[in-house]
């Protein structure tokens, strides 16, 4: 069976979950990367696939959240050159998954993560920081959303991960907290509502997950809440650390499992 029910975990895992649930909605309003550490609970407590079915409705909540908070601070030329990219990516990860085991899954996706934070962590050092995003009308911009779209796609299709991939993306690009954050809350609200055919199709996400999820929800908007309180006091170069080692952990755990 892919997927998962309520009455199929204890009372010390569905508390886990809980905190995990409160984890996406903070992740969502304040630092990005820290829904990896909300993945690595999902998969310690539920089948890796199965995981990803009922984390992905809990994202989507987080993602209207957000999008209600910072609408205004998006870009949307970064976006609309990332999305075509991104679809080739979710259907490549689609097809991953048709043959992928758990063990796969993680050790991929972990690598993918720890790759992504080194790259951006010498990038970052090479190059002082714009205030403005990189344009992504020139060839070497246009090749770079490129390659994070189909990559962001693939790792948010195979394990609900493409937050960290697109987290670096944005912060290499030059995007400043506010504008990080509205342009990442549209992007995946968009991205994950449209993998929801696809889960479905793979026998992720049904009426059973959606029990789960139903009783996961709650703790999502209390966890976007403090984020929106939070993100206010964190400086942009803390931001940043804490968003590059919330990835390297996530990564890590994947890897370690």
């Amino acid at each position: 069976m892919n997927t998962m029910t309520l009455w199929h975990i204890s009372i010390w895992e569905f508390a886990a979950l809980a905190a995990a649930a409160l984890l996406v909605g903070f992740s969502k309003t304040a630092v990005s990367g820290a829904n990896t550490v909300s993945l690595a609970i999902f998969a310690a407590v539920l089948p890796a696939r199965a995981s990803t079915g009922v984390l992905l409705p809990l994202l989507i909540v987080g993602d209207v959240l957000a999008v209600l908070t910072y609408r205004r601070h998006a870009h949307w030329p970064t976006l609309w050159r990332l999305f075509p990219a991104v679809a080739a990516g979710v259907v490549f990860g689609t097809l991953f998954l048709v043959w992928a085991d758990d063990g796969i899954v993680r050790t991929s996706i972990g690598a993918i993560l720890l790759l992504m934070a080194a790259v951006t962590m010498w990038r970052r050092r090479a190059a002082a920081q714009d205030e403005e995003p990189d344009s992504v009308s020139t060839r070497a911009g246009r090749v770079k959303a490129r390659s994070y779209g189909v990559l962001g796609g693939f790792t948010t299709m195979v394990a609900n991960a493409g937050g960290p991939v697109m987290s670096m993306y944005l912060l290499s690009a030059g995007f400043r907290k506010l504008g990080f954050l509205g342009t990442s809350a549209f992007f995946f609200l968009i991205v994950n509502v449209s993998k929801v055919p696809f889960s479905v199709g793979l026998g992720l996400i049904d009426w059973r997950s959606l029990l789960l999820d139903a009783a996961l929800a709650i703790f999502v908007v209390p966890g976007a809440l403090l984020g929106k309180w939070a993100v206010h006091r964190i400086n942009q170069i803390l931001f940043e650390r804490l968003v590059i080692a919330a990835t390297v952990v996530g990564g890590v755990q994947l890897l370690l499992r």
